[in-house]
């Protein structure tokens, strides 16, 4: 199965949170109501330093994402 690159997800015990889940590396869960980062793949200090750009990158995608689905369901 192909998964998407981007998901989003919500909680109903976390009424008030949404999150966009990213399934390739970098892979993290990103709750966009707080802008907390849980990262799902292990990486040491010299390797993020080394991502640091493409990670950044990775994770305004991430927002980008969500922005676009939020106006796809507004329409």
């Amino acid at each position: 199965m192909k998964l998407p690159e981007f998901l989003i997800a919500d909680n109903s015990s976390l009424q008030d949170d949404i999150f966009v889940i990213h399934t390739v590396f970098p892979r993290f869960i990103l709750n966009v109501t707080t802008d907390e980062i849980e990262w799902l793949d292990d990486f040491n200090e010299l390797e993020a330093e080394e991502h640091a750009d493409f990670i950044e990158q990775t994770v305004k995608a991430a927002y980008d994402f969500f922005e676009n689905e939020m106006k796809n369901y507004e329409s």
